[in-house]
Parts: structure tokens; sequence; C-alpha cells
């Protein structure tokens, strides 16, 4: 029996609770938690209607409100379900909160991406690491960064590592999202994470240290499989800063994602607008009755987000698809250098007919599943904090493969890098 307490009802929480019913050999308990408590019972709705829970599933699933800034909150919703492992697919400002609360309740825990400040845009794992003792001598497991990019990119890495290199030497991680919402402007998961990493200075690792850029400095063209060439851009992406730890023969280390002139275009007036501002601005708002002003702080950025389409409504009208990948380069087992390429590409609507949701959800949902489905199975499961390169690829590699994210490998072909 494996009890499982997933917060967020977003996009990739969706997802992650469609994949969580069709293993309900697996997972027999599982709760949805979130601020609104409709969104987490809309997200069984939609599950009882595929057929996915039927009289004779072995699956059980509650849903609760809970507000994820709220330590209290989250001891008391953990104390009264009693979950084996708590995955945390709410924002990442909280992803400290829900830690501090797993430690009281003695609940191992899993996300996807990693803390930052909410009056800050900056992100970095040492937060979270610094946890590790805590989890450690509470004989707990805490599995950081289990989405896509991060998660399966780890992943594909520590197989390379396992299967294929004596030396990794260069690494590349390739995202592209060659689909089409036809919306003007839009961003593919939450739109206040989204553009505060995006707008952030560039970082990539080489010669043993970081080397840092401006924004969406440095571009080239890069071809990914079945798509073609796209204008692919350096960002800084926190895989980056665990994989050059875990794997010190790493030379160079960056991390490439493709954009559109459009998306950028829009981008760029948001910025010079100050609409991607986290800073508090003063602003009067008219009364609903009509009776006057009120001044009322908002942020920008906060703002834009009400206004711009909700990821989770992009779905339907989604076309192309995704491809994420792993381009490396180093010394291979028999002391020769070879490349690798090993990469994984979702149509948005094959996601889409199946849970609902567009492939930039599937595509992290998924990977959040199959590592709460390592866990349960014993095969994860360790005291102390981790990043997902350091345990066991295999497994994982292999539910990829049963579980809509297939891979492919290309040997000695040109990474283009």
């Amino acid at each position: 029996m494996s009890r499982v307490l997933m917060i967020g009802a977003g996009g990739v929480a969706t997802v992650a609770a469609f994949k969580i019913a069709q293993n309900a050999d697996v997972f027999t308990e599982f709760m949805i938690a979130s601020r609104r408590k409709e969104k987490c019972d809309a997200i069984v709705k939609a599950i009882e209607a595929k057929g996915l829970l039927s009289n004779h599933s072995p699956l059980k699933i509650k849903t609760a409100q809970v507000d994820a800034d709220d330590v209290e909150q989250l001891k008391a919703l953990f104390n009264d379900f009693k979950p084996e492992l708590v995955i945390n697919l709410a924002l990442p400002y909280q992803d400290l909160t829900i830690m501090d609360a797993c430690l009281a309740c003695g609940c191992n825990y899993l996300d996807t991406a990693n803390y930052e400040p909410k009056d800050e845009a900056h992100f970095e794992y040492s937060w979270q690491w610094a946890y590790r003792d805590r989890f450690r001598e509470a004989g707990l497991t805490a599995i950081l960064g289990c989405g896509f990019d991060p998660g399966v990119t780890s992943i594909y890495t520590a197989y390379a590592a396992k299967h294929h290199f004596k030396e990794i030497q260069y690494l590349d991680i390739v995202d592209c999202n060659a689909g089409d919402h036809h919306k003007a402007f839009a961003t593919n998961f939450n739109p206040e994470i989204n553009i505060r990493e995006i707008t952030q200075k560039g970082l990539y690792w080489e010669n043993g240290k970081w080397v840092e850029t401006e924004p969406l400095e440095i571009h080239k063209d890069l071809n990914y499989p079945n798509i073609g060439p796209r204008d692919s851009y350096l960002l800084h992406h926190e895989e980056i800063e665990s994989l050059v730890i875990n794997y010190p023969t790493i030379k160079r280390a960056r991390f490439w994602m493709t954009f559109g002139q459009q998306y950028l275009k829009h981008l760029d007036v948001i910025q010079n607008i100050g609409m991607s501002r986290i800073d508090e601005v003063v602003y009067e708002a008219p009364l609903a009755d009509g009776s006057g002003v009120a001044k009322v702080k908002i942020v920008p950025l906060q703002f834009l987000k009400a206004v711009l389409p909700n990821p989770q409504d992009l779905g339907e009208n989604y076309e192309g698809e995704t491809s994420i990948g792993c381009r490396i380069r180093g010394i291979g087992n028999d002391g020769k250098e070879h490349t690798y390429y090993v990469y994984n590409n979702c149509k948005h609507q094959d996601a889409y007919k199946e849970t609902g949701m567009q492939g930039v959800s599937y595509t992290t949902g998924v990977p959040a599943m199959i590592g709460a489905m390592m866990f349960c199975k014993g095969l994860w499961k360790k005291p102390g904090v981790f990043n997902v390169e350091e345990f066991d690829p295999d497994p994982f590699m292999e539910q990829l493969n049963k579980q809509g994210l297939p891979w492919h490998e290309i040997h000695d072909g040109d990474l283009e890098l």
C-alpha cells in the first residue's frame, strides 16, 4: 500500500494525477490538495470522465484545501492523511514550507523545481541542500527536481554516465517547443515563474567556474528531430548546478531553449513597460460599490499573470510537438571520444487526448509520477536530500517508455555544439 499526497492543481498536477490513476497497482491512496479545493475536485471529475476510477479500481482519491505557504496548515493536513510521500507541484516559493512540514510530520518529499524567493528572481539549490542533515537524521527521503528539465534531463545524463561514458566532458541540454497554441502571447507553465526565469541573466559552467551572460545574449540555430532548425537561447537552468557537482569531469555544461520571434517581441514589450517587475507598486483601485478608491499594492508580474491565458487552457488547440534532450561528448568506455544524443519528442495533441493538458504540462507531470513510483517501489529511497541523478536511472528510463515519454538515442552524430 502506498499513500501519496500531491499539493497543486495546475496543468502539471492534472497530468500527474491522471498518470497516478493509470498506475493503481502502485498507488492505492491518493490525496490532491490546493488552495482552491474546487480545482482538486475538477481533476478528480476529469479522471472519472475518462473511466479511470471505476468501482473496481483499487485507487481511492480524496481532495482537500490547504495554503502551502502556511506550515501549520500543512502539518495539520499531513497528520490527518498521514502520507508516505508528499509530491510538491505547487509554486517554487513554497518548497521550503512544504519541506518543513514534511520533517515535522515524518513524510518523504518530491518536487519538480527548486526553491526561489518570492521577492527575488533567483533560483538555486542551496536553500534545499541545507536540509540534507535534517532529512538524513529523520530517516526521510527528499527527491529534488523530478520533472523533465530538471528531472529527465538529469536522468539521461546519469544513464549516459552509467552505460556509455567513462568521462562526460561536454553537456548541452536542449529544449525545443515547436508547438503553436494560436495565441498572440501565452506561457506554457505558470506565467510568473516562466517570465522570471527567462528575463534573468544567463549562466553556464566552463572550466571549473560559472560564466554569466546578459539575458538571451547567446543564441544559435539547432536542429531538432522531426522539427528542424530552431533559434535556441542559452539560459540559466538549475539542473546544471547539481550535474557539474555529481559529474566533476564535465568541462562545460549549458542549457538551451527555443523561442519564436513573436514571443520575444511580446516579452521585450512586457519588460520595457515594467510589467515584468516583481516589486510592489501602489495602485488606486476603484471600489466595487462606486463609493471611491482605495490604495492597494500590486506586483506587476502577478497582475500580468491574471490577464494572460491560463496554461491549463491551451491544450485543445495546441498543435506541434516538443523535443527535449541531452547532447553529450566525452570519453566512452572504449577510451575513445564519442558523442551521444538522447531525447524525447512529445506531441501536444497526444498529451491533450490523454489528459486534457498540453505537452509541456505532460512532460513535467509524467516524470513526477514516475519519481513517486520509484519511491513507492523502494527503488529510490534513502535518507537525505538528493537530486534525481544520484539514484539509479535504469528503472526510471524503463518507465519513461511505458508511461508515454519514450526516448531515442543517436550515437556519434553531429551535436552542432
